[in-house]
């Protein structure tokens, strides 16, 4: 009985693993689709080191649009947003990467289904 014990919790803390690790991929892939559709001159972005993905139950609504509002000088102005946050649990990855000589650090706030950016600062 202890050994199937033992082999239940190794699956889950595998399961786990891996679902985390597809998490990870899922939003890195999702923020870099983001950078490619939307910077001025996402090439000119590089060296791009991802954070793990967290998530937050911090930021409201009218923070999201706040952030949707204000852009980024290196981006476009006119972005379209799939969704709003409406309250909801956002999950959140920082990227930094080189832009022609500086560092840049941003964070990128996805829908709790890591489908969509909502915003970034």
């Amino acid at each position: 009985m202890k050994k199937k014990s033992l082999y239940i919790i190794i699956g889950v803390i595998f399961v786990s693993f891996f679902v985390s690790c597809g998490n990870q991929q899922t939003a890195k892939s999702l923020v870099t689709d983001f950078i490619e559709q939307n910077a001025l001159s996402p090439e000119k972005m590089i060296a791009r080191e991802f954070s793990s993905l967290d998530s937050t139950k911090f930021i409201n609504d009218s923070i999201v649009l706040s952030m949707q509002k204000r852009g980024h000088e290196l981006y476009k102005n006119d972005i379209r947003y799939e969704q709003s946050q409406s309250g909801r649990m956002l999950y959140y990855l920082r990227m930094k990467c080189m832009y022609d000589s500086d560092t840049l650090q941003q964070t990128f706030y996805l829908d709790e289904k890591l489908t969509s950016v909502v915003a970034f600062k």
